[in-house]
């Protein structure tokens, strides 16, 4: 019998193929207790991890929440939510600043080029998180620039786009389903930062996650994120072309798990031997060699091409293959011959220790890497009240229906870590704070021109005044000049 929960972090994973929901608690010992996980197929709303069918998305995130509720026997009031997909994508931009001679940067100068930098408008795209690079100072790149001596400062960043319509359709599935997002994280940083280790991120490497519509390429070099690419191409793709051997899609998928291999030695081919559908019907092996390896081999071509050429010869850490598609047999030789990349690790699971009676988590087939990911990034608590077997909300001491969700302030972009994303919530609030801050400039604007008026105006009064006054002094004087002429005249 499930027993009600007090404490927990619930993360949502809306895939191509699947949306997971998973509840886990953290340990002091930095390890993470699975208490629950629910699926639900996702193939008729969510394509290339992109919701298409906002209502369908909204009813399966409903179902996914109350299947966790009811294995918890506690109410769920916010949950962590993963951004990924094919809309996602990273674009360069540096911003300079000349600065007076022998200026010494500070963090303020520093936060004027993030704000710049976040305030560029992409047409139809939106910035949802940035990673900062190196800064240049004069001639020199520094990671830190604060506290330097320099005459211009140039900022670096790497912008991650995605498009407008996506993310509102994914922010609106969950105000369909009433559902408060705690927060929402880069899907592909959370993975990094649940499989990859320091020395691999710092020494530079690429990870690739090879999931059923999409791959995702991630490239970091001395702990920064630089480029970041999603590919629209996955394992189901594979799946469709042995699919074009004249059979079911549920059979090439059997067919893939059972025979698929990467790479194969033209030496270890049997022309004759043919691969078993069913009873009653066989492909030649050969040919199904041939379709799996030409769509493998098409996949990892564009994984080549989305790494940076200047970073290409530094990836010392070498390539992290994760995901589903990286149990197909011989997945590293196809990616060594492809990439001539020599060191390639397949990331079965996560770093963080998992406690988890589940047997698709113990399978540790790097499946549910992502989603282990974002639950161990949550850090509020997830839990409401508890519910008894009838439904009903158990009361707690003070009587009261619940605990309340405290509203964050929303963050300013330095404020935020990387790989984190501003909520709707934070994002109307901020909208709010730059309104209100637009109209008080407005207002002292406002106020700075009547006052210049006014000072105009005083000055245009003391001119005529003083016009005024040098006309009666000029009369008295010719006054006075003529009346001693008249005197003078008649002496």
């Amino acid at each position: 019998m499930a027993v009600e929960q007090k404490d927990f972090i619930v993360a949502i994973e809306l895939g191509s193929s699947k949306v997971t929901g998973i509840a886990g608690q953290k340990k002091p010992d930095g390890s993470i207790s699975v208490l629950a996980m629910v699926r639900e197929d996702s193939s008729s709303f969510i394509r290339k991890g992109v919701v298409f069918n906002i209502d369908k998305t909204a009813q399966c995130l409903q179902n996914i929440v109350k299947k966790l509720e009811a294995q918890l026997k506690t109410r769920v009031v916010q949950v962590f939510v993963g951004v990924g997909g094919q809309s996602l994508r990273s674009v360069r931009n540096s911003i300079a600043r000349d600065l007076p001679a022998d200026t010494i940067v500070t963090q303020e100068m520093v936060v004027e080029l993030m704000d710049a930098n976040w305030n560029l408008d992409y047409p139809e795209q939106k910035i949802l998180d940035v990673a900062e690079q190196e800064y240049g100072v004069d001639s020199h790149l520094q990671m830190d620039p604060v506290g330097i001596r320099a005459n211009r400062l140039e900022g670096n960043f790497l912008n991650i786009l995605v498009r407008k319509t996506f993310f509102q359709n994914l922010n609106r599935c969950f105000e369909m389903a009433d559902i408060k997002v705690a927060e929402m994280y880069l899907a592909p940083l959370a993975l990094a930062n649940a499989v990859l280790t320091e020395a691999e991120k710092r020494s530079g490497c690429a990870l690739v996650d090879i999931g059923a519509d999409t791959t995702t390429v991630s490239v970091f070099w001395k702990n920064v994120l630089r480029h970041l690419a999603v590919i629209p191409l996955g394992s189901n793709n594979i799946t469709k072309d042995i699919a074009s051997l004249q059979m079911e899609e549920s059979d090439a998928e059997q067919m893939k798990l059972k025979y698929a291999s990467a790479y194969t030695d033209n030496s270890e081919i049997d022309p004759t031997l043919k691969y078993s559908i069913d009873p009653e019907r066989q492909v030649e092996s050969q040919k199904f060699i041939e379709i799996v390896e030409g769509r493998v081999m098409e996949i990892i071509e564009n994984v080549r091409y989305q790494i940076p050429d200047e970073y290409y010869d530094k990836l010392l850490g070498g390539i992290i293959v994760t995901g589903g598609g990286s149990n197909m047999k011989n997945i590293e030789r196809a990616l060594i011959n492809c990439t001539r990349i020599d060191k390639v690790r397949v990331a079965k699971f996560v770093t963080t220790t998992i406690n988890t009676s589940n047997d698709q988590l113990k399978a540790r087939n790097g499946m549910f890497n992502t989603l282990l990911g974002l639950l161990a990034k949550g850090d509020i608590n997830c839990a409401g009240n508890g519910i008894d077997s009838q439904g009903n909300l158990f009361a707690d001491d003070r009587g009261e229906s619940g605990p309340t969700v405290p509203d964050r302030k929303p963050r300013q972009a330095y404020e935020k870590e990387t790989g984190t994303i501003r909520t709707q919530q934070e994002e109307d609030l901020a909208a709010e704070e730059a309104r209100r801050k637009k109209e008080e400039e407005e207002r002292l604007r406002r106020e700075e021109e009547e006052r210049l008026r006014q000072e105009e105006e005083r000055k245009r009064e003391e001119e005529r005044r003083r016009k005024k006054e040098n006309r009666w002094y000029n009369k008295l004087k010719r006054g006075i000049i003529k009346l001693g002429e008249d005197i003078t005249k008649e002496e």
